[in-house]
């Protein structure tokens, strides 16, 4: 075995197993600082794996138009930072109703009605429309973030999106994904695209054994560069294979657990 991976075992066997600080892991809403409010809802983080993909497209989230399925954490979150970011959401989806505005929806004004009402009808900065046409809705990005499977072979024909975002979990079954990936549309995979509500507990476990709290600037500044360079490698590993961006995820994941398996010793 390795012998920096022997070290690496033995410091994990002496210091985070038996959790010595007997932290507890906990949605705390307390004034714990900003590391605490960080993380209570890290999944909103896709958008950085969002930027990660049109940069490497030759695109920006502030020239694209955008439509999101799905308004709970994940969704509102994401919505809030496209607008910040000048990106134009054309039409909001969640289990209370449908929003359009082919003009962008003032999401700010959203949330705080949504907030209000708890629903997203009776909102008066768009119209309302069939929840099913959400998915083929006219947009550069389409970003599922509700249920899975939603994505079949009987709609993916008429999706108008030139990206889908998976950060959602499978939202897309693998018919649809043929057909997908025929007419060109580029679908970045639910185990990245969602990733970063993982990686944040992993930062959490880091934290544990540091004995110490990041603040939410270092927070995004870590996850934000473990996004953009998992991206860089998949796009290489699709080079390499000459693949599309689903296998070029699977294999870079494969090659991973493989190397570490290897690296421990272990027989394959």
């Amino acid at each position: 075995m390795d012998s920096d991976l022997v070290r690496m075992e033995v410091l994990n066997a002496l210091y985070s197993s038996g959790n010595p600080l007997r932290i507890r892991k906990t949605k705390s809403s307390s004034s714990t600082g900003e590391a605490a409010k960080a993380s209570c809802c890290p999944n909103f983080r896709v958008v950085f794996a969002i930027e990660a993909l049109l940069d490497d497209y030759g695109g920006s989230i502030s020239k694209m138009k955008f439509a999101i399925q799905g308004f709970g954490n994940v969704g509102s979150w994401a919505a809030k930072l496209i607008h910040e970011r000048g990106g134009k959401i054309v039409a909001v989806s969640a289990i209370t109703g449908v929003v359009e505005n082919p003009n962008g929806i003032d999401i700010p004004a959203l949330l705080k009605h949504e907030e209000s009402t708890n629903s997203l009808k009776g909102f008066n900065g768009g119209d309302a429309m069939d929840p099913n046409n959400l998915l083929i809705h006219e947009c550069d990005v389409l970003i599922s973030c509700a249920l899975g499977g939603v994505l079949i072979k009987d709609n993916v024909a008429d999706v108008k999106a030139k990206f889908v975002i998976e950060a959602a979990n499978h939202p897309t079954d693998p018919e649809a994904d043929k057909i997908l990936s025929k007419k060109g549309v580029v679908v970045l995979l639910d185990i990245y695209a969602n990733a970063g509500g993982v990686t944040v507990s992993y930062f959490k476990w880091v934290q544990n054994i540091q004995g110490f709290m990041w603040d939410e600037e270092k927070v995004n500044h870590e996850l934000e560069k473990y996004l953009r360079r998992t991206s860089h490698e998949i796009k290489a590993m699709c080079s390499t294979h000459g693949c599309n961006l689903r296998m070029g995820t699977f294999t870079l994941g494969v090659s991973r657990v493989a190397r570490a398996t290897l690296l421990r010793g272990w027989e394959a």
